[in-house]
């Protein structure tokens, strides 16, 4: 009896140890089959925010970005690929997706680089933590004097300002006249505008380019067709008409007699490209000033300047293709009262100048 015990003891410890192998396979299965995915999602945790925090490259090159209205967010992700922006379409739509930007993305352009991570990205084209700014433009600043301004405004340093306005490669069908050789002097619309606080040097060009080609309209550039004349040779004299006179009507008519001078093989005798030549304004300007060895000089050459000498408004724009023809020939600016006086003959504008300027 005692050996059939042991036995039985014996079986009983062998299915035992059985079972308790069989228990220890099972739980290291299910120790892998819990580890496995949870490392799976650490890992893809990880990686999600390494795709999203970590730039392409380290290059500062700016990259211009249009979104339109209604562009999806794969749209945009796609084109950011090709350029070069971001590595992977996936994890910028991913991240759109987890955070809800999709519906906040503005139609605007923008300045981007590789050295951009996607959060970086996001935050620049999406309304989530911008704020808006003004930035006013005056009529009769040159390129310039814009320049500084956005220095001022710390959007851009005018030397950048500069090498933008001279490199500009944009379609613009209104630029399709302007010269290889001139910058974008003349066309640079004077408006208010409103932008990101942190918008480029490049998007406040668009924004201006992009106003002129909304306000110089086709039947503008029609009627300019119409004269046989260039948006560029408009442009010249809206940029003098505009430092000459500030009232509208006057402006019209000073169109007149400039036009009517370069008709009849005439200097424009303007004391406003005296003033772009020197960079001061006088109130009389002398002898010597008109001799100035300038091909702005518009005493001692014919014709229009070169290019234009500031960015004119849409009113000298207007008044340059739409001038009033009159008898006047002559005319200058009362020095007290800032009124535009006109005169017929050359004896009365010189009693003119004896009376308002002396």
């Amino acid at each position: 009896m005692g050996t059939v015990k042991i036995i039985k003891n014996r079986v009983k410890n062998i299915h035992t140890s059985k079972n308790m192998k069989i228990l220890f396979n099972r739980l290291k299965y299910l120790k892998y089959v819990l580890i496995t995915p949870a490392f799976i999602f650490i890992m893809s945790v990880l990686f999600y925010f390494y795709q999203i925090s970590t730039p392409v490259s380290k290059d500062k090159t700016m990259i211009s970005l249009e979104i339109s209205s209604g562009e999806s967010t794969k749209q945009i992700a796609t084109e950011l690929k090709s350029l070069g922006v971001i590595r992977n379409v996936l994890w910028m739509r991913v991240y759109f997706k987890l955070n809800n930007l999709s519906s906040k993305l503005i139609a605007d352009t923008f300045s981007l680089s590789p050295s951009m991570s996607i959060k970086q990205i996001a935050s620049i084209i999406t309304s989530t933590n911008r704020e808006e700014r003004r930035i006013t433009v005056i009529e009769g600043w040159n390129a310039n004097q814009i320049g500084a301004y956005l220095e001022k405004q710390s959007i851009c340093s005018s030397s950048k300002w500069a090498s933008l306005i001279e490199d500009y490669k944009e379609d613009y069908l209104f630029l399709e006249n302007k010269p290889s050789n001139m910058s974008l002097e003349g066309y640079l619309f004077p408006d208010t505008y409103t932008i990101y606080k942190n918008a480029s040097c490049e998007i406040v060009l668009k924004k201006m380019l992009d106003n002129f080609e909304n306000r110089v309209n086709e039947e503008m550039m029609g009627d300019i067709k119409s004269q046989n004349k260039s948006l560029f040779e408009i442009l010249t004299m809206a940029s003098i008409i505009e430092k000459e006179v500030n009232n509208v009507e006057d402006m019209k008519i000073v169109s007149g007699i400039f036009w009517n001078r370069i008709k009849n093989n005439q200097a424009l005798q303007s004391c406003a490209t005296l003033a772009y030549i020197l960079g001061e304004n006088k109130e009389q300007y002398s002898y010597e000033d008109t001799q100035i060895n300038s091909y702005y000089n518009t005493y001692k050459n014919k014709g229009l300047t070169p290019g234009p000498i500031t960015n004119p408004g849409l009113n000298a724009i207007k008044a340059s293709i739409y001038p009033q023809y009159t008898d006047y020939n002559y005319f200058l600016t009362d020095l007290d009262t800032g009124k535009t006086i006109f005169s017929k003959t050359y004896d009365e504008h010189l009693k003119n100048k004896a009376k308002y300027l002396d």
